[in-house]
């Protein structure tokens, strides 16, 4: 074998050395970025379910607060009527009474129920956030090993 031969084996050797890598190079990069795309997606998509679920949760409350309204002010219109119907004044203080504290119960029994639906609300709305940061330091420790 002459040194030209040898020569050109060996730059040939090292030009398919260096595609190769580069050839590896490129489908790990590929693949970093659809790895990347993908996870940047899910988080989307997360997004997008948490929304989803905060706007039932509105919806819910709203419909909460307003058949509590409606019903807090019929009662207020019937307490009115039989507050109305009193003969003496020790009547209507003992109706007023009643009614006050009836709307007092009512209140609290409402805002006990409320605190619970926004309690579960928040745990339902942050649920896939939390799932989406669960995987992203899930890829970080992979990425640290």
């Amino acid at each position: 074998m002459s040194k030209n031969t040898t020569a050109s084996a060996k730059v040939e050797e090292i030009a398919a050395d260096a595609q190769k890598s580069m050839t590896e190079s490129m489908e790990k990069m590929t693949n970093g970025f659809q790895d990347v795309t993908a996870f940047s997606q899910e988080n989307v998509d997360a997004i997008v379910k948490s929304s989803e679920v905060a706007v039932k949760a509105a919806e819910g409350i709203g419909s909460e607060m307003s058949a509590y309204s409606k019903k807090s002010f019929e009662d207020s219109v019937a307490a009115a009527q039989d507050m109305a119907s009193a003969k003496t004044m020790t009547e209507l203080m003992e109706k007023q009474t009643a009614f006050a504290q009836s709307a007092f119960e009512s209140f609290m029994s409402q805002a006990t129920k409320l605190n619970e639906i926004y309690a579960s609300a928040a745990k339902d709305i942050s649920a896939p956030i939390n799932t989406r940061v669960t995987a992203a330091t899930q890829n970080l420790k992979t990425y640290g090993a």
